[in-house]
């Protein structure tokens, strides 16, 4: 995945992805997460700048295989509702069982029996990231998928990064989007020193504009998965086809 983009007199922004590889790119803001990661992922065109995946610009070919996981306002479950539920729905739309019975064996599976019955609003960051990665991976065609600011949740970064190193090390393209502080933690953990594939991801994307809070709220909610991308300067139409960012059958997860 590759994207790129110039705007606001400021220079070039560009990140590459990589299956089997797992970044963080720096993104401020409330709204800025959400919007990066809808551009990443393919699900709202920027207003300058391109997003590519294998070198091609398909934004369809790019929602199927690359997932938006827990992005604010579009993809993210509820607070209040219960981790069983959460994963009742999301087994559904994998084409899998989703009766109560099946979501609480998949949690026990994953070690996560005893938190079942618990609002997914009040679990910790880490299970939560691991819970929500778990589930984006079940569906067809996934192959990697944008991590929305799992800092917001509180916790130790270490924890969530790693698990999304994990995911990479299965062959998906992670990419984690993150604010400052979590960005600094993650540039001082051990094996991220050793890494020789972070020249671009600790930059932070500042050709994005502010986006008002109304393109977020036509976003829809949900999350999907991919490989490739180049974004620029703001987000405009928030489609890559008709004003709509959706994923597969209208479902933006």
């Amino acid at each position: 995945m590759r994207w790129g983009g110039r705007g606001g007199g400021r220079p070039p922004t560009s990140l590459e992805i990589e299956s089997g590889h797992a970044r963080f790119v720096l993104a401020e803001t409330e709204q800025r997460p959400t919007v990066l990661g809808l551009i990443a992922s393919g699900r709202m065109r920027p207003d300058s700048g391109e997003v590519t995946i294998d070198g091609a610009r398909n934004a369809a070919d790019l929602r199927l295989r690359m997932a938006l996981v827990d992005a604010p306002d579009v993809s993210d479950p509820h607070p209040g509702v219960t981790v069983a539920a959460v994963v009742g729905e999301e087994l559904m739309f994998a084409g899998q069982p989703a009766t109560p019975v099946h979501a609480r064996r998949w949690l026990a599976e994953l070690g996560f029996d005893d938190i079942a019955g618990q609002p997914i609003g009040t679990v910790s960051p880490a299970a939560r990231v691991r819970i929500l990665s778990e589930l984006t991976v079940l569906r067809d065609g996934v192959e990697g998928f944008v991590l929305v600011s799992p800092d917001r949740h509180g916790g130790r970064p270490d924890g969530w990064w790693r698990i999304a190193s994990e995911f990479a090390d299965r062959g998906f393209a992670v990419l984690v989007i993150v604010g400052g502080s979590a960005a600094a933690v993650i540039e001082r953990l051990p094996e991220t020193l050793a890494s020789d594939r972070l020249s671009d991801a600790t930059l932070p994307i500042t050709p994005l504009a502010d986006i008002d809070a109304t393109i977020l709220a036509s976003a829809g909610e949900g999350t999907d998965a991919g490989e490739g991308t180049d974004a620029g300067e703001g987000a405009g139409d928030p489609t890559p086809e008709d004003g709509q960012p959706a994923g597969e059958n209208g479902d933006d997860r």
